[in-house]
């Protein structure tokens, strides 16, 4: 998935650049509001994080400029101005989501997955890949017909395995999924192994091809 981040301090655009390439993405950045316009332009995006305040130009305007020309891109203001009216105006036209500074990377992470989530849904009740079915409303799963008894965790996993169908999802970006902020508390990543291995077994036994392959060195991957 390709982003575009606008964002005009060269710091905080690089730490999110960083850490946002260690969960998959791939990340184009502009410094100012010419540079932004003109990559909108050129490129297609999953998803565009646009400051306001940019040199330049108002991060507004490339708002009004992607709803017109990208309307499903998924749009997420980040700016430092904490105004009622900016906030308004920038969902009225069409943002997604607003993030008012300073944040932890972490929140945009989930920001952005939401925001994503939804895009790809489109707003369908169920998403049916091959024999399986996700009812993301009543957070249920069916294989042929027959329900999953998933626990929350295996639940979220394989939400998050097919909202990414096809991507390679890092150890890393599974585990800050499941656990967010709270990851920093654990002393391994090994539960995130015992997940996949729990969900794989639930499926295989529902009756579904086994849809997670390991990727050595990189992670896993869902595909059926």
């Amino acid at each position: 998935m390709k982003l575009l981040i606008i964002e005009d301090e060269k710091a905080l655009n690089a730490s999110m650049v960083s850490y946002l390439q260690q969960g998959g993405y791939t990340c184009d950045t502009a410094l100012n509001y010419h540079d932004g316009s003109r990559m909108l332009a050129d490129q297609h995006y999953t998803c565009v994080l646009v400051d306001l305040t940019l040199p330049g130009g108002n991060g507004l305007d490339l708002v009004r400029v992607l709803k017109k020309n990208s309307p499903d891109t998924g749009i997420i203001i980040i700016s430092a101005k904490n105004a009622l009216d900016d906030k308004i105006t920038g969902l009225e036209l069409g943002a997604d989501d607003y993030l008012t500074k300073p944040f932890h990377l972490s929140e945009l992470n989930a920001r952005l997955r939401s925001v994503i989530r939804r895009r790809n849904f489109n707003g369908q009740k169920v998403i049916r890949i091959g024999n399986l079915e996700v009812f993301p409303e009543s957070a249920e799963a069916l294989v042929q017909g027959r329900k999953l008894t998933l626990t929350k965790k295996e639940y979220d996993l394989l939400l998050y395995f097919v909202t990414n169908k096809n991507r390679v999802l890092t150890k890393d970006s599974i585990a800050e999924h499941l656990w967010g902020d709270h990851i920093e508390s654990l002393d391994s990543l090994d539960f995130v192994y015992t997940h996949i291995k729990n969900l794989r077994r639930k499926l295989v036994e529902a009756g579904s091809e086994d849809p997670i392959t390991t990727v050595y060195g990189m992670g896993y991957k869902f595909s059926i």
